[in-house]
């Protein structure tokens, strides 16, 4: 049986990404099990990112040349238009004639599930799209919003957010950061090396690469890698991060032989980190509610060869489980019911890391952030009261709305009396400190650095 065509793969995976709140990483991964050679993944991957992250202007140009809205034709044609669309319009490297013919045989191959045949319509708007002129864009004084929305491909309702509490520079600042191919950013696993001797095998091995400006321990692989073939990946010399997500363990300033809960742990990357910062010495309770989720901790775990983190799997949104949690975990008699530190990586909108998620783009809506404030709220209660006296809580969030960050901590603050809030500065590198807020808390949201935009608070649970 001969392989199906990245294309028929691509389709497949952006038709899935709307049925469900998976991350499209994982969407590629189950459905690319057949694709075995390497450039017809890259293909895959190119297609699916790039129609989620130009659907906007994607959307635009083709409802210029239909005659009735996109939005009302089949959600399969809708889909088969777009991944035409976006190999003619950006797409250099694909002939125009190849994008529209092998659109065109999608759509046939797919006239049994869809009822009918699509294939001549498809074909007759891709055509079209070729041959019409490209359209002006919306004026950008008189009409900002769209016009940030179809040049960065952002939706429109959040950018109007942004216009609204950022102003148009801030605003567009954020599009751009948005609509930004994001590198290959490494977290050094100081375990096993330091960053000079990461940089220095690199750079012998003929892979270009250079520190982060921020992070100390961050590094920046120029060239598109393989990770998993990237040299030191089997070692567990390192663990793919972005540099602004390296600059939130160090503020729950954790110390050797300490116990440690990461609340809201998969896949990983916080904890491992936290427990290089302690030497690997103390104890890290790892929580997630799913157990195939953990054991995405167990082999990050595994490979960077870190052995003082307890994978568990539990909901901590409910108070009355956590003493049997901790008790009965794992069959562990030493797990702690009361941690001297705790750190909340909530699960939130993810505004901050769209462009490593535009899937989450057709997923979010200004309804959202109530919904994820909720959870965030009953998540920050019910780990406080397994903070020992005087221990430190770090709550952060990869989002950019202030419904998820400050709000969340400051109802907290309101609510559960005895606690203080301190500032985020000690614990961070020179290059950080720009992004201290006026409240004491971390803020990456439109940083010049090519950053994701992540939020840190502090909290101490007083004496």
């Amino acid at each position: 049986m001969s392989e199906p065509s990245p294309r028929s793969v691509a389709l497949r995976i952006l038709l899935a990404s709307q049925r469900t709140d998976r991350p499209l990483d994982e969407l590629i991964d189950q459905q690319a099990t057949s694709i075995t050679q390497s450039r017809d993944r890259s293909l895959v991957m190119e297609l699916v990112y790039g129609v989620l992250r130009r659907q906007e202007p994607i959307d635009w140009r083709l409802d210029a040349v239909l005659s009735k809205p996109l939005h009302r034709l089949p959600v399969i044609v809708q889909m088969l238009l777009r991944l035409g669309a976006y190999q003619v319009l950006f797409l250099d490297r694909v002939p125009d004639s190849a994008a529209v013919n092998e659109t065109v045989q999608l759509a046939k191959s797919s006239a049994r599930q869809l009822g009918r045949d699509w294939s001549g319509l498809v074909n007759g708007v891709l055509r079209n799209l070729i041959r019409a002129p490209v359209p002006s864009l919306p004026d950008p004084a008189a009409h900002p919003a769209e016009w940030l929305s179809l040049t960065y491909g952002v939706p429109l309702w959040l950018v109007e957010r942004w216009l609204e509490r950022m102003g148009m520079e801030q605003a567009e600042s954020a599009c751009r950061a948005t609509s930004t191919v994001p590198g290959l950013t490494v977290r050094v696993n100081r375990c096993r090396l330091t960053r000079e001797e990461f940089l220095k095998r690199l750079q012998e091995a003929g892979i270009p690469a250079h520190p982060t400006a921020v992070s100390p321990i961050g590094v920046v692989v120029e060239k598109g890698q393989d990770v998993t073939s990237l040299l030191g990946f089997t070692a567990g010399d390192f663990y793919v991060e972005d540099e602004a997500a390296q600059l939130i363990s160090p503020i729950l300033d954790v110390q050797p032989n300490e116990r440690i809960l990461d609340a809201c742990a998969a896949p990983g990357g916080k904890a491992t980190h936290l427990a290089e910062l302690m030497g690997d010495r103390g104890m890290i309770v790892a929580v997630d509610q799913k157990a195939s989720r953990l054991d995405l901790v167990r082999q990050n775990c595994l490979r960077l060869g870190i052995r003082s983190i307890v994978p568990m799997v539990g909901d901590v949104c409910k108070p009355t489980q956590w003493s049997r949690l901790l008790a009965e975990g794992a069959d562990r008699s030493d797990i702690p019911e009361s941690f001297d530190r705790i750190l909340v990586d909530a699960p939130c909108s993810g505004l901050g890391v769209l462009r490593r998620h535009p899937e989450a783009k057709g997923r979010r809506s200004d309804s959202s952030f109530v919904r994820h404030q909720k959870l965030q709220a009953h998540i920050l209660e019910s780990v406080a009261r397994t903070l020992r006296p005087g221990g430190v809580l770090v709550y952060s969030t990869c989002s950019t709305e202030t419904e998820e960050t400050e709000e969340v901590v400051n109802q907290f603050c309101k609510t559960a009396p005895g606690w203080t809030r301190e500032s985020v500065a000690p614990w961070l590198p020179p290059a950080a400190l720009q992004f201290v807020t006026a409240q004491g808390a971390l803020s990456t949201m439109c940083n010049n650095f090519g950053m994701d935009g992540f939020y840190a608070a502090r909290l101490r649970k007083d004496e």
